[in-house]
C-alpha cells in the first residue's frame, strides 16, 4: 500500500554534489525506517544508507561516510540523500526502500521505488 518515487538522479563530475529525493505515498510515512540502496552493472545491490522514523538513529555504508547525508522530511513525506565528494565508483541505480521497525531489524524492505540513475563522470 506504499508507492515510492526516486528523482534528482543524472550525470554530475567527479568531485560534485547531488540530491536525491523519495516522496512516499499511500501508508504512514512517518512509522516507517526508509533507505537508499544502490545497484551498479553487473554487481549486487548494496546498502547506502538508512534512517529511522524519529530521525534518532541513521546508518551508513563505510565508503559513503563523510560523503553522503540521509535525512528526512516527515511534515512532506519524503527522504533525502545528499551526495557529495561523488566518485566515479558512485555511479549506480539508486533506490527508495521503506520499512516497519521489524521489518528493519529482520534486515528486510517492505517496499521499493522503481530507481533513479546516477552517473559520476571523470
Amino acid at each position: 500500500q506504499v508507492q515510492l518515487v526516486e528523482s534528482g538522479g543524472g550525470l554530475v563530475q567527479a568531485g560534485g554534489s547531488l540530491r536525491l529525493s523519495c516522496a512516499a505515498s499511500g501508508g504512514t510515512f512517518s512509522s516507517y525506517y526508509m533507505g537508499w540502496f544502490r545497484q551498479a552493472p553487473g554487481k549486487e545491490r548494496e546498502f547506502v544508507a538508512g534512517i529511522s522514523w524519529n530521525v534518532r538513529n541513521t546508518y551508513y555504508q563505510d565508503s559513503v561516510k563523510g560523503r553522503f547525508a540521509i535525512s528526512r522530511d516527515n511534515a512532506k513525506n519524503t527522504v533525502y540523500l545528499q551526495m557529495n565528494s561523488l566518485k566515479p565508483l558512485d555511479t549506480a541505480v539508486y533506490y527508495c526502500a521503506a520499512a516497519s521497525p521489524t521489518s528493519w531489524y529482520k534486515s528486510e524492505m517492505d517496499y521499493w521505488g522503481k530507481g533513479t540513475l546516477v552517473t559520476v563522470s571523470s
